[in-house]
């Protein structure tokens, strides 16, 4: 009796554990947690609770793999990790290694400079592709807690003081020199054009063989839809694209489908 008793109870406390495991969930932690509020020396108002950055990771990891989608503002209670991470060295790192597997793709393509017939292409996004738009988050203190101001986003991009994304410049004549002609794709309008182009110059960038930027009638498509109708155009004039790299999935989104993708980490804001 004693003994059915000891397992009857093993059992139950067995059971109780998985359903509580399973159940876990940071927001309910939130909800019952006494959170305190902390500001920034941006002046960011952000929440810290124990397991917080758990929460804020995941959010983040989700952004990235495109789970979550169509957000006008990170939530406020994990702006202070974005801004942790998109200027943390990991940030810089997680950088590197998709630089460095973009290296070991090219190794795999057909395209050597002795052998290129001039059509194959390689595209590029511009802002935190080439350009990082971080010192303008620092600047204003918002990291996506703030729906972006396009307006004042735009003042700053016409400045031309964007610094280059770590390991980028690296890269972009990497494959510049095996051949490829290079076409930068922006969703960036088309008055920004000479800022964009002293900017990337004064940076490292140079050899590119056109940049495309959004004219009156590119600005009443979606930025997804104008960036697969440039696919399209290259593809009709015969060129092939072997990669695409952005930070956003509007890079990549729609037909033709590129051969290969290379999406950098950015979960400041989202654009379709």
């Amino acid at each position: 009796m004693a003994r059915s008793l000891l397992l009857s109870l093993t059992f139950a406390f067995l059971f109780t554990a998985m359903v509580s495991a399973r159940d876990w969930n940071i927001l309910n932690q939130l909800k019952g947690g006494k959170p305190t509020t902390t500001t920034s020396q941006k002046g960011v108002g952000s929440l810290k609770v124990s397991n917080l950055n758990g929460y804020c990771e995941s959010w983040r990891v989700n952004v990235e793999l495109n789970n979550i989608r169509d957000f006008t503002v990170v939530p406020q209670e994990c702006v202070w990790f974005v801004q942790k991470y998109m200027t943390s060295s990991q940030y810089e790192d997680d950088v590197e290694r998709a630089v460095d597997e973009a290296i070991l793709y090219l190794g795999k393509t057909c395209c050597e400079k002795k052998k290129c017939d001039g059509m194959d292409a390689w595209i590029f996004d511009i802002d935190d592709t080439l350009l990082s738009t971080i010192p303008y988050h620092k600047s204003n203190g918002c990291f996506g807690g703030e729906q972006l101001n396009t307006t004042k986003f735009e003042q700053w991009q016409n400045l031309g003081k964007a610094p280059a994304v770590p390991n980028m410049v690296k890269l972009f004549h990497e494959i510049r020199e095996r051949g490829f002609k290079i076409f930068l794709v922006s969703s960036r309008k088309e008055y920004l054009r000479s800022a964009t182009v002293e900017n990337l110059i004064e940076v490292g960038y140079h050899g590119w063989s056109n940049l495309l930027l959004r004219g009156e009638a590119e600005e009443k498509k979606s930025v997804s839809q104008y960036k697969a109708d440039v696919r399209t155009w290259l593809t009709s004039l015969g060129y092939r694209v072997w990669g695409v790299m952005g930070s956003q999935w509007n890079c990549f989104a729609g037909c033709p489908v590129p051969r290969r993708t290379f999406k950098l980490p950015n979960s400041i804001y989202y654009i379709a």
